[in-house]
């Protein structure tokens, strides 16, 4: 039985001596039948694994480059890299079967950021050369060679990019400058001009509008003279109409009389004049009657003539009985 203990205590030294326990920030590589595989459980023997970090590896670097006319152009990059899973065995192959092997794969990547970065800047002329642009290429160039050294690109960003000659680099700056400031003059300008063609649209609306303001008060008015001029003529209709339903009167009037002149008795202009003849004893009273009828006017003189007398007889008879008496 002391045996099977010595066995096991044998068993445990060696497990606590070799088994290590994988960190989440940890990737554990070991080889399978010949294959590069990583270890996903929770312990690994150290001996016979690989623990390389997981973590990224950032690159600042500096490449020394030249344009159209060999006009020398310093570069500036910031690469931030990570083991890439799918690509474990291109990392081994570049970085060693080490714990730095990210660090060394890196490494032996910067000649290939290099080139591609020649490859961006050798056939185009200095003043053409962009971060942005330079960056577009990177990404996508390096992207497909990453995976040959077992890395992916996390992030790459591109600092500056400028001629090495201080001369050139300030020639560009000035160029560059006067650009900006012919646009933004430009931009003004337009902006002016905008503003102005905005205004005089504007005033052209407004005269517009006071212009079709001034139409509808003429459409008002001659609306208002229109509705004016109706009333007038109606007004004056109906004075025609009055006037000549009292000359139709009148004209029945005079008939009636002429037909039956004792009816002059009833008039009031008979009842004022024998009232005065009663009152004033010398008085004459003298009718003028003008008429277009001059037969009318005849009938009726001779009418107040026989009331005139029969109005005298009276008084002549009311006269002799009060002298009798």
């Amino acid at each position: 039985m002391w045996i099977v203990g010595l066995i096991l205590l044998a068993v445990i030294a060696l497990a606590l001596f070799e088994l290590r326990l994988r960190k989440p920030d940890q990737l554990v590589l070991r080889e399978s039948r010949g294959e590069i595989r990583l270890h996903t459980g929770l312990f690994y023997p150290r001996h016979f694994s690989l623990a390389i970090p997981a973590a990224t590896h950032q690159i600042e670097l500096t490449v020394e480059s030249t344009s159209r006319g060999a006009i020398a152009v310093r570069v500036r990059l910031a690469v931030t890299l990570a083991a890439s899973r799918e690509h474990i065995a291109g990392l081994v192959r570049a970085g060693g079967w080490q714990a730095d092997a990210i660090a060394k794969a890196a490494q032996a990547f910067e000649t290939v950021i290099q080139g591609a970065v020649a490859a961006y800047t050798e056939p185009r002329p200095v003043e053409q050369l962009s971060g942005e642009a330079l960056a577009a290429h990177l990404q996508d160039r390096l992207g497909r060679e990453a995976a040959r050294f077992g890395l992916e690109i996390v992030a790459l960003s591109v600092q500056t990019i400028e001629p090495a000659d201080p001369a050139i680099a300030e020639a560009l700056r000035q160029r560059e400058s006067a650009r900006i400031l012919e646009e933004t003059e430009q931009l003004q300008q337009q902006a002016r001009v905008s503003a102005a063609r905005a205004r005089v649209e504007a005033e052209e609306q407004i005269a517009l509008a006071e212009h079709q303001l001034e139409l509808k008060k003429l459409e008002l008015k001659r609306q208002q003279l229109e509705q004016e001029s109706a009333l007038a003529e109606r007004r004056t209709e109906d004075e025609l109409k009055r006037s000549r339903m009292r000359l139709a009167f009148e004209k029945e009037e005079m008939a009636l009389l002429k037909s039956n002149p004792e009816l002059l008795l009833l008039t009031p202009q008979a009842a004022r004049l024998a009232e005065a003849s009663q009152t004033l004893k010398n008085a004459r009273t003298i009718v003028s009657i003008g008429s277009s009828d001059a037969e009318l006017g005849y009938t009726l003189s001779r009418i107040f003539e026989r009331f005139l007398d029969l109005m005298e007889g009276s008084k002549k008879q009311i006269a002799d009985q009060g002298g009798g008496e």
